[in-house]
């Protein structure tokens, strides 16, 4: 296959595959309709042509018969006078009308032998156009419901392109939401451990935090008060680990006061 022959089949593929798709079966089943109306039409059209050449010539006949009705009278009025020759005349002048007569008593009958079949096929044609009109009808009807349904379908699916834009963007809404707010937590998560400072003007002033400083050795120095009036009061000290070495000291400096007061 040549080059030329495989480009003209693929324009013709993709040609066909676009106006598949651009086709409406409505739109081809109305103007087919159109069509066949317009064929009947013409085939009424045919018919009352036909009947009218077929009225023309009988009244011709009808003129030609009175004509020959009257040569008729004329030859037996010119004998009746002694005049043959007037009859002679007369009756020759009927014969060429008889002649004509039977020209179109041919003719006629030919035209109305066509205007039957005319009219034959014009009925035939009306009852093919009535029934291809319910058809149509019918086609269009199902095909517009089934259209809706298929629209519904995807609606409900998701399927269609227009919803799957509608649920694409709200994912992408969704998203960018989640992501606000992690982020929001973050800042706000970093602004109160102080890893980030507060540019808003609400950060904290050295005064602030010489009063938040006297504030905490305040506490210290009550806890610190409070302990020792448990151990004045006899409670009992925790011992801490590596203090151990340093109770024997405190043990014999508490026993010295004792032992001077045996020896005086």
């Amino acid at each position: 296959m040549t080059i030329m022959k495989r480009l003209s089949l693929i324009f013709r593929a993709k040609a066909n595959k676009a106006l598949d798709r651009a086709e409406d079966p409505r739109e081809t089943l109305d103007y087919s309709y159109e069509r066949q109306r317009e064929m009947l039409m013409k085939v009424k059209r045919g018919v009352a042509d036909v009947a009218t050449s077929r009225k023309r010539l009988e009244l011709q006949l009808q003129t030609l018969t009175q004509q020959s009705g009257k040569l008729e009278a004329q030859s037996r009025q010119a004998l009746a006078q002694g005049r043959e020759d007037l009859a002679r005349e007369a009756l020759t002048r009927r014969s060429a009308i008889q002649v004509q007569q039977a020209d179109l008593a041919t003719q006629h009958a030919q035209l109305q032998g066509e205007e039957e079949k005319l009219t034959l096929a014009s009925q035939r044609l009306q009852a093919k156009v009535d029934a291809f009109r319910t058809r149509k009808e019918t086609i269009k009807a199902t095909y517009t419901a089934a259209e809706a349904q298929t629209k519904i379908g995807e609606a409900f699916s998701g399927i269609s392109e227009e919803m799957g834009d509608v649920g694409l963007a709200v994912q992408r809404a969704e998203d960018k939401t989640l992501a606000m707010q992690a982020r929001a937590g973050a800042i706000d998560e970093l602004l109160a451990s102080g890893a980030l400072d507060d540019a808003s003007g609400t950060a904290k002033d050295d005064i602030t935090t010489e009063l938040e400083r006297m504030s905490s050795q305040s506490d210290v120095e009550l806890e610190l008060a409070r302990l020792k009036g448990e151990i004045t009061a006899g409670a009992p000290v925790p011992q801490i680990e590596g203090t151990a070495t340093g109770a024997a000291p405190a043990a014999e400096a508490q026993a010295t006061p004792e032992k001077q007061g045996e020896t005086s």
